[in-house]
């Protein structure tokens, strides 16, 4: 993997560049479309890559190992084979499912015990074994094996975590670089800072990962809860370690406007359910504000769902028909509202990049930022 910067802003951080690997290039900053089993949720790849403009999307170690395991992927020749997405995929290590599921694991030195949440089947994760697996689904970014710690979170746990996260690393770069892909291409280890909202912790964990030398760089235990105000601020701690030259990738995150704040702040890829979740919810990200499709007030609104995207959902819809849909439950409100969140998501991503390339992008960011945050 080939990270190139392309372009800096000249009043923040922000930055426009290009991740190149074996499945295609990725230009940054850039959202990706989680599909955690394999597939984004209501969404199908044809519609990710023609309509949406997905560069990338994200596969989860965690549930890929239960269903449909190791042995079906293996045998389709990995996860691009078997879920026929021929562009770069990122695999999460599974350690912010083992967070989620805090009554069903226990965390030891040599890994976490978890109990299936399918069939209740007990498995342990090592930072070895996630590793194998990972080299197995056939991701192009695989994720270290790292505690999430919930938040809030005393000091000394968090601290202790930290260094079980970085002794963690250390094995996964030892395996990871002890073996092979199995499909023929290269695959790419990113390391993830942790620390929870301790400035302290937060600096040493990345100075210890800046000096790994990886490819890129990840940044986890952010936005579990804390105030956004704290968020920002380790993320901008973060990215003054973090060496410059690696694609910076925050975990989980997050709204239109979080996405935003934190490309001023440096980072340059993104993750999180909350496009797909909220829209089959009703709630819908637009260019204009955020709308609740369920309102009365969108009954009788036959206008385009965002005319400003160009997508083919926001200008064939109106709103009046998928608030119908939407109350409806039919399956396919779901679809056009996942389809017209990620579409925007991925459109707001490609604004910033073009205007970090213009020279413009602090005068757009804060009049976009106040207007995506707007409830319509």
């Amino acid at each position: 993997m080939e990270f190139y910067l392309q372009a800096q802003d000249s009043k923040s951080n922000a930055r426009a560049g290009s991740v190149k690997t074996d499945h295609g290039e990725i230009e940054t900053p850039i959202f990706m479309p989680v599909g955690t089993a394999g597939s984004v949720k209501a969404v199908q790849q044809r519609e990710l890559k023609d309509d949406i403009g997905a560069q990338i999307i994200l596969g989860n170690t965690y549930h890929l190992f239960l269903r449909p395991g190791l042995d079906i992927i293996e045998k389709a020749g990995g996860l691009h084979k078997f879920n026929g997405w021929d562009k770069p995929i990122l695999t999460d290590s599974g350690g912010y499912q083992v967070y989620s599921l805090a009554e069903n694991r226990k965390i030891i030195e040599e890994g976490v015990k978890f109990q299936s949440h399918v069939d209740g089947s007990r498995h342990l994760f090592s930072p070895e074994g996630v590793m194998d697996i990972q080299r197995t689904i056939g991701a192009d970014i695989i994720m270290a094996f790292d505690e999430c710690t919930p938040y809030p979170c005393d000091y000394d746990y968090a601290e202790r975590s930290m260094h079980m996260t970085h002794r963690w690393l250390e094995r996964c770069t030892q395996r990871f670089d002890s073996t092979e892909s199995k499909y023929g291409y290269s695959q790419t280890l990113f390391p993830i800072v942790q620390g929870s909202t301790y400035p302290d912790l937060r600096k040493k964990s990345a100075e210890f990962i800046a000096k790994q030398e990886r490819e890129g760089n990840a940044i986890g235990g952010l936005s579990v809860g804390e105030p956004a105000e704290d968020m920002y601020k380790m993320t901008d701690l973060v990215c003054s370690i973090l060496p410059k030259d690696k694609p910076r990738y925050l975990m989980g995150v997050g709204t239109p406007a979080n996405i935003l704040e934190s490309i001023k702040l440096g980072v340059d890829m993104f993750d999180c359910v909350m496009p797909t979740r909220n829209a089959r919810n009703g709630m819908l990200f637009t260019s204009e504000g955020i709308i609740n499709i369920k309102n009365e007030k969108w009954k009788d609104d036959f206008s385009p769902i965002d005319a400003n995207l160009g997508g083919y959902v926001d200008t064939f819809y109106s709103k009046a028909y998928l608030r119908h849909l939407i109350t409806s439950k039919e399956i396919l409100g779901a679809q056009i509202a996942s389809i017209h969140n990620l579409t925007f998501y991925l459109w707001l991503v490609k604004e910033a990049r073009k205007q970090i390339i213009a020279g413009t992008f602090s005068a757009w960011v804060e009049p976009m930022i106040d207007k995506v945050s707007l409830r319509l």
